[in-house]
């Protein structure tokens, strides 16, 4: 593709490609091709010019314009790398009406003659004037029948041009917030998309692990216990449970077996299955998540409901004032300010704005919310649960090392361990994976069916023989299995500092695999700010023994702790916050959160964890850093500010605009205006960002 260099600097160019017009699509397929590249930092492409910024590792230039280069908006390769949905779409669709409502706006104010323009104005009331009587035929008196009083009484005296800027206005207030809610779900709906890369594949041979896009329709998958599902299709073989909630907004599981049509997204909450895939990847699950948050009440916190239904309540104030301010004066332009300034347009203008605006700018920093009431819980929070393996401890611990027992081989028990464990994506269970692999033990399938037990291990058959690993609680006392005779005083000597997993084979202990998994060295830092920001009690709830439990918990200054729960426990801990009048955020990331996660207010899930807590919960956020956090309590205390501040803002200004007209100090048509401009700069104020770079740095860094 040819293209020219407009200007370049160190690390930096921006170019101009040569096609004469790009369009969305074409943008997005430049700018994937480039953010695949391994030595692009960074690419911003816009399509109305069609030029590109481009920024590069140092010395890489030459390699950049090989890049543009070799780029073809036709290449099948560009083509795979962008997301069916990327939301550049959208902006250009609401860009365009914006434009077209005010150049049209500007048009009619300057070659329109004056009788034309009324009956432009009587023409466009109508749909204003219907949905008020709509509304007070259902017998409500709310919003729509303001504006339709205000508009039709304005006509009525002959002030057509007060008509006009009123539903001028109105539609442009209608754009911004249909454009800034379209854009949020957009943002959320591609943050919840499927993140599977690969996929086991059922074939004559062994099974293989083979990336999710090269299975093709009527190919075969395996699916787990706490797996997504990621493709379309029919149960070919097994039975298993299904939470599907996502879905069909089903809160149950659902059993699946032979025959049963299973959807792309959903999890298995028990048992494995082979499915037939019916349809390939990328072949509807965004437009399935779009339809379940346009559809859900999820979106709108708490104080966002409370402004709709006061904007709503004081109608009927408004309408009482105009007629009040009549009877007392007989002038019928004070009588109006009630009509030309409502509250409600710019509180149910700025309040989801201020919302949905929070949720996209966590998605821009890798937090995925589902709504904004669980930004208003995290803001209104005073306690906060976290699991320790995986959170508050490294997502990948490893193996310290591997004790056998009996005859046993180390090689071989960790052969047979991560045979067992690589079907389950919990972070000890990778452990033991990535083990088998830096020591390159090859394990092939060699087991029977695997079945998953939550918070204890896992159980199978090998060689004929039932063969268990998990938790002491699991091996010993569940399953009832024996140390081999004369191997008590190794047992007892085993390491206290290591989590311990123990490999059992028909009956008897086979090895122990002594786990390190280690503290996230912003772990305690982090803790010490949530206390600062207001979080009054900090509590760990682990499965691990309580010796490591307690060192853990005295080195990070946490305030509670409880060892060797199950995940009934965290759930019932919980609710037990609940009834002393807390608010709880849960903080997880395995199988075994996800009842506690469903019961806070805010559960919060790390992206590297299991699938259904990932499904469960309420906020996910990259696992890379725990300072994502504090970003999250920040961010969402300065939603409620925001929230707080254009409330006051809009009611004593308006309030203020309603005296001055009463006071026949202003006009109606000043009154719409002044109303109406004071709504749209409220409505842009919060689509702004609420935090500043410089303070984001600050809690990265804190």
């Amino acid at each position: 593709m040819k293209c020219r260099i407009l200007h370049e600097s160190a690390g930096r160019m921006r170019v101009h490609m040569s096609a004469y017009r790009m369009s969305p699509h074409q943008a997005d397929l430049l700018e994937y091709y480039l953010r695949d590249l391994a030595f692009i930092r960074d690419v911003k492409v816009y399509d109305r010019t069609g030029d590109a910024v481009i920024l590069f590792e140092k010395g890489c230039r030459d390699r950049v314009c090989g890049a543009l280069s070799r780029f073809d908006y036709e290449t099948e390769e560009e083509r795979a790398l962008v997301p069916d949905h990327t939301g550049r779409e959208v902006g250009k669709v609401y860009e365009e009406k914006l434009v077209a409502a005010v150049l049209g706006r500007g048009f009619r104010q300057l070659f329109f003659p004056a009788p034309l323009r009324m009956v432009w104005t009587a023409a466009a009331s109508v749909r204003f004037i219907a949905a008020g009587l709509q509304c007070l035929l259902k017998g409500k008196l709310e919003v729509s029948v303001l504006d339709a009083a205000a508009i039709t009484a304005s006509m009525l005296r002959g002030d057509f041009k007060t008509a006009a800027s009123v539903m001028f206005l109105l539609r442009v207030g209608e754009i911004l917030e249909e454009w800034t809610h379209k854009k949020s779900v957009d943002d959320l709906a591609r943050s919840m998309s499927l993140k599977v890369d690969r996929v086991w594949m059922k074939t004559e041979g062994e099974d293989v692990l083979v990336p999710v896009k090269s299975v093709k329709e009527g190919d075969r998958i395996i699916v787990h216990t706490s797996n997504v599902i990621p493709l379309d299709g029919i149960v070919d073989e097994g039975e298993m449970t299904v939470n599907q909630s996502s879905m069909t907004g089903e809160s149950a599981p659902v059993e699946k077996h032979h025959g049963s049509p299973v959807f792309a997204g959903t999890v298995v909450e028990e048992g494995e299955c082979v499915i037939r895939v019916t349809k390939t990847a990328g072949s509807g699950k965004y437009d399935q998540i779009v339809r379940m948050i346009e559809e859900s009440e999820k979106l709108k916190s708490g104080t966002e409901t409370r402004a709709f239904h006061l904007a709503d309540r004081l109608v009927p104030y408004s309408l009482g004032g105009t007629l009040l301010t009549y009877l007392l004066t007989r002038n019928v332009n004070r009588a109006l300010a009630f009509l030309m300034v409502d509250f409600s347009c710019a509180l149910k203008l700025s309040m989801p704005l201020t919302v949905l605006s929070a949720i996209r700018e966590a998605g821009t920093r890798d937090i995925s919310v589902k709504g904004g009431k669980f930004l208003e819980a995290v803001s209104q929070a005073d306690t906060i649960v976290f699991d320790k393996t995986g959170t508050l401890t490294h997502a990948s611990p490893r193996v310290a090392s591997v004790i056998p027992f009996g005859e046993n081989d180390e090689t071989e028990v960790l052969r047979l361990a991560a045979c067992l464990e690589e079907h389950f994506p919990h972070s000890i269970a990778n452990a033991v994976v990535e083990e088998a692999l830096v020591r390159n033990v090859r394990h092939d399938e060699m087991h029977s069916r695997v079945e998953y037990i939550v918070a204890h291990g896992i159980s199978s058959h090998v060689g004929g023989k039932k063969t268990v690993i998990g938790s002491y609680h699991f091996v010993f006392e569940d399953e009832k299995c024996s140390i081999p005779e004369g191997e008590e005083e190794k047992f007892r000597n085993i390491p206290d500092e290591y989590s311990h997993l123990y490999l059992a084979v028909d009956g008897v202990l086979a090895a122990v695999i002594l786990i390190f998994d280690p503290l996230r060295e912003e772990a305690a830092e982090v803790i010490d700010c949530l206390h600062a920001m207001g979080i009054s009690r900090i509590c760990m709830m682990t499965g691990d023994n309580e010796r490591t439990a307690r060192v853990i918990a005295k080195g990070l200054n946490i305030d509670e702790f409880h060892a060797e729960v199950l995940p009934a426990d965290k759930a019932a801990f919980i609710r037990k916050e609940h009834e002393l009048g807390r608010k709880v955020i849960m903080v997880g990331d395995g199988v075994n959160d996800t009842p506690a996660l469903s019961e806070a207010d805010a559960g919060i899930a790390i992206s590297d964890g299991a699938a259904i807590a990932r499904e469960v919960a309420d906020i996910t956020i990259a696992s890379d850093s725990l300072y994502q956090l504090l970003i999250l309590r920040r961010l969402s205390d300065l939603m409620m500010k925001r929230i707080g501040r254009n409330y006051r803002t809009i009611i004593s200004f308006n309030m203020m605009l309603i005296a001055l007209g009463v006071a026949g100090v202003l006009t109606p048509a000043l009154s719409s205006l002044l109303h109406n401009t004071s709504t749209i700069f409220i409505g842009l104020q919060s689509m702004t960002d609420l935090m500043e770079k410089e303070e984001e740095q600050k809690l990265l860094h804190a």
